[in-house]
């Protein structure tokens, strides 16, 4: 269950109400949410695969930074060469799954992110590495260490990211 000044805080990340948000699953440094946890159908029964959904806005540019630098190219084509990471990244993959089919099972092995034969979507595997600690997904795990090396991580450094009454 999340509490309504977090569900505020989000809304106010977002620049709208939330939609199936169940919990908060990683705090910023600042301690507002940044990670989100959100029911595998939205309340009117439609699918809504992405489970770990990132929120704050510093940390969505911080990723969107690394997208633009072209990484998920870059990690997609490693996913075919590396087998040490594609197999890393298929437990990834079956790990997201497990966690969302145990709220609510879809029916489908659609996952979030381009799981697990590509790289569409670093901010899933970001939320995912953060909801869920390090380990879990090397994605996620290697762009979180990318923005420690370019000093992006600590978005909530300067204070929080939006205010909330």
């Amino acid at each position: 269950m999340i509490e309504p000044h977090d569900l505020a805080a989000v809304a106010e990340q977002l620049g709208r109400p939330p939609r199936a948000t169940r919990r908060v699953a990683h705090r910023c440094s600042c301690g507002l949410p940044d990670v989100v946890e959100t029911a595998p159908r939205l309340p009117d029964g439609t699918p809504f695969p992405t489970l770990y959904y990132l929120t704050c806005p510093r940390a969505a540019s911080a990723i969107g930074r690394l997208e633009s630098a072209g990484v998920m190219r870059e990690m997609t084509d490693r996913l075919r060469s590396d087998d040490a990471l594609a197999a890393h990244y298929r437990a990834a993959y079956d790990d997201y799954l497990r966690r969302r089919d145990a709220i609510e099972p879809l029916g489908v092995t659609v996952a979030a992110g381009g799981m697990p034969d590509r790289v569409k979507c670093l901010h899933v595997h970001v939320a995912h590495s953060l909801a869920t600690g390090p380990g879990v997904n090397p994605i996620g795990d290697e762009n979180l260490a990318l923005l420690e090396e370019t000093a992006d991580r600590d978005w909530g450094a300067g204070g929080p990211c939006v205010q909330v009454q």
